[in-house]
């Protein structure tokens, strides 16, 4: 029943047809700013380049998207390296733990079992963190082992964050274990729901005499707010680095997008993915014109 319903999902999603052409690589994305960011970087990419393509963007979220590349129904999408320790069923592997060795798993799991090519990674983490403001953040250090010092110290933290944050093993619990410290009831600020906004937002303004917030590695705000993430030098999260994923006989068919895409992706450092994030999501720009533009300034789409 549950492979019935979704292939129907995908059948009205994806749909048949759909006046592109036979030969077309039909590019995908999750439903995220950050999916509509870089799968617009890959589809101008590729169009430059003389390679039909066919748009299927923000199509939906994991399950949706991987079920579809999985069916040959996309062909090329940007995934997240992390995402192979549920993919694989591998959660508690400490290879995810690392970018080099979690990419080099997932790149070789994916093409043995399932005939996807995974192109270079962008050197930019999308996993959960601990953001700070900038002039804080300097004077600890800029890392998570600076803020464990902060707390044994018995300087003043207050760290925003969801319940799922602070009670997941793979959340707080999983930076106190790495790191050495632990934060008391009376040093969180738990708020209903997962919305970094909301946990990023207080660290930037101090709300409640907040001066820490749990967010994600690439959260655009995070710039726009001032804030910076705390280098996880221990690796206590899973790496998650954004990559292409493309079908072998898509490769097979067009040998050049390896060369096309692996420049664009490696071009994407953190700093610049918060920005590029932050310029659609903060300020309201249109995802392809973002894109375009960062093609251009980069001499990639020229």
């Amino acid at each position: 029943m549950r492979v019935r319903l979704v292939s129907l999902i995908l059948g009205v999603l994806i749909g048949f047809g759909g006046g592109a052409r036979a030969d077309a690589v039909v590019v995908g994305s999750k439903i995220d700013t950050e999916g509509a960011l870089l799968g617009n970087m890959i589809l101008l990419v590729l169009d430059k380049a003389g390679i039909p393509v066919a748009s299927k963007l923000q199509l939906g979220p994991t399950n949706i998207v991987r079920s579809a590349i999985l069916a040959g129904q996309i062909d090329l999408y940007p995934e997240y390296t992390g995402n192979g320790a549920r993919f694989f069923r591998m959660e508690g592997d400490a290879v995810w733990r690392n970018a080099a060795s979690g990419y080099e798993a997932v790149r070789r799991l994916d093409r043995e079992r399932n005939g996807l090519v995974w192109l270079a990674p962008a050197p930019a983490n999308n996993s959960w963190a601990i953001a700070m403001r900038k002039d804080l953040a300097a004077r600890i250090g800029g890392s998570l082992d600076g803020l464990a010092r902060y707390v044994r110290g018995g300087s003043r933290l207050k760290l925003a964050a969801s319940a799922e944050f602070v009670e997941s093993a793979g959340g707080l619990p999983a930076f106190e274990a790495a790191y050495g410290f632990s934060l008391e009831q009376s040093q969180l600020l738990v708020l209903a729901g997962g919305d970094t906004a909301a946990t990023i937002r207080a660290a930037a303004e101090g709300i409640s005499g907040v001066n820490a917030g749990m967010a994600y590695g690439t959260d655009g705000a995070l710039s726009a707010l001032g804030l910076v993430v705390l280098a996880d030098d221990k690796g206590a999260e899973i790496v998650y680095e954004p990559a292409p994923v493309v079908r072998s006989a898509v490769v097979a068919r067009h040998p050049q997008i390896p060369g096309l895409l692996d420049p664009v992706f490696r071009s994407l450092s953190l700093e610049r993915l918060q920005r590029l994030n932050a310029a659609i999501a903060v300020e309201g720009g249109d995802a392809k014109q973002v894109a375009a533009d960062y093609l251009a300034a980069q001499g990639f789409a020229r």
